[in-house]
């Protein structure tokens, strides 16, 4: 078929790189540049270049895309969409779709990995029970071998980080406040829930302690006023309900909602991360 209606492109005279027509599911556009923010349009393509250097090309990091048709077909991403198609001729169309939530991943719960940007986040991914690495220090290169590693799910707001084609599995992180990140990747992944099992600080499993054991770790105030402890297993943190208890089962019960599976959760374009 030819191309046809608002922003599509005439294929050029004979001997011009074969045409190629997008349609991008809204949800989408707040990821491609303004020009291509429409139902479809139309951008010349070498025969060579696959599915994901076409995806890439216009600002979609394939970690962000969901279902994939060529003229109306499943097509993977190393599929060439213009191969064989003479310069000229009829115009093959992509369709592409939004990632489906909730998103299954590889390993079951999914285990995070977050850069540094997101280490409020972190702490609130672990508060809940999650799995969440949080890696401040660690160059882009590091972040996409640790994910590869240990079967991570890289959670990012750097759009260019997740072009990275050795990224294993990951996510752009919308929402600029760390409650609306939380919501998104909650609603995204809609993982099971275990809070007040992980230290917020470094995410390592917290077990019951008793206050005679703890004692000199926890102020004279708290010691007389409680009876329940947690201890961290790896940073030796200590816990108890304090004062900010009333907050963090508020934090709780919220993300209980976004995580129930069809709740629609992050599933917004506006109000995304920056490029």
């Amino acid at each position: 078929m030819s191309p046809s209606g608002p922003g599509a492109q005439d294929p050029g005279p004979p001997g011009a790189v074969p045409q190629l027509v997008l349609e991008v599911d809204p949800a989408l556009w707040f990821l491609l540049a303004p020009r291509h923010r429409r139902p479809r349009f139309g951008l010349p393509v070498p025969a060579t270049d696959t599915v994901g250097h076409v995806v890439r090309a216009v600002g979609l990091p394939p970690t962000e895309i969901g279902p994939v048709h060529l003229d109306g077909r499943p097509a993977d991403l190393d599929r060439r969409p213009t191969a064989g198609v003479p310069p000229g001729g009829a115009a093959p169309v992509l369709t592409v779709g939004p990632r489906p939530r909730p998103q299954s991943t590889r390993s079951s719960p999914p285990r995070f990995l977050l850069d540094v940007h997101l280490g409020a986040l972190a702490r609130r991914l672990r508060l809940l029970g999650l799995d969440a690495a949080w890696e401040p220090e660690a160059e882009d290169a590091e972040l996409v071998a640790r994910a590869l590693r240990e079967g991570r799910v890289l959670l990012t707001q750097d759009r260019g980080l997740l072009h990275r084609g050795a990224v294993p599995e990951g996510a752009l992180v919308r929402g600029r406040a760390p409650d609306e990140q939380l919501d998104d990747v909650l609603g995204r992944f809609a993982p099971p829930l275990a809070p007040w099992t992980r230290c917020p600080r470094c995410g390592a499993a917290l077990v019951a302690a008793d206050p005679h054991e703890v004692a000199d770790r926890v102020p004279p105030r708290a010691l007389a006023a409680h009876t329940a402890f947690r201890r961290c297993t790896g940073c030796g943190q200590v816990y108890w309900r304090g004062a900010h208890a009333r907050r963090l089962d508020a934090l709780v019960a919220r993300a209980r909602d976004a995580a129930r599976p069809g709740n629609g959760a992050g599933e917004r374009g506006a109000g995304g991360p920056s490029a």
